[in-house]
């Protein structure tokens, strides 16, 4: 199993909006990066990763769990893009935010604190399970 880290805007798509999707879950459609997108490529069922919100509130909110390989994303035509669909699997207790990961040496490394502009990203085993530990999960 692999883990990653999912960002969004919660105009464009909360984690309120992902939870009321169920088990049906959603496609992680629109992303236009090719790191990102490559990511989703290797992507495996069952991988769990970091729901994210960007912009104002930057921080890590949930854990979702891929439920479909990378398949054409269809919110275009272009066969460059695929995606994943991803489903809700369980909410953070507490929010663990960009400045908490920062602050922590052990997350120095990390993705998400070198590279926050990147939208898909890997999550090493380690850094998993600091942030649950920061999340109370």
């Amino acid at each position: 199993m692999a883990y990653w880290l999912f960002k969004s805007e919660v105009s464009t798509w909360s984690w309120e909006d992902q939870l009321a999707k169920g088990d049906a879950g959603e496609e992680w459609d629109g992303v236009r990066n090719y790191q990102a997108r490559n990511f989703m490529r290797v992507m495996e069922i069952g991988d769990l990763g970091f729901f994210y919100l960007s912009q104002k509130e930057k921080c890590v909110v949930g854990i979702v769990e891929v439920i479909a390989t990378a398949h054409p994303d269809s919110t275009t035509d272009d066969e460059r893009w695929d995606c994943v669909d991803i489903k809700a699997s369980k909410s953070l207790k507490t929010p663990v935010t960009l400045q908490m990961c920062k602050e922590d040496p052990r997350l120095s490394d990390m993705v998400l604190v070198n590279n926050s502009r990147l939208s898909v990203q890997p999550v090493t085993p380690a850094e998993w399970a600091i942030i649950c530990d920061l999340g109370g999960v």
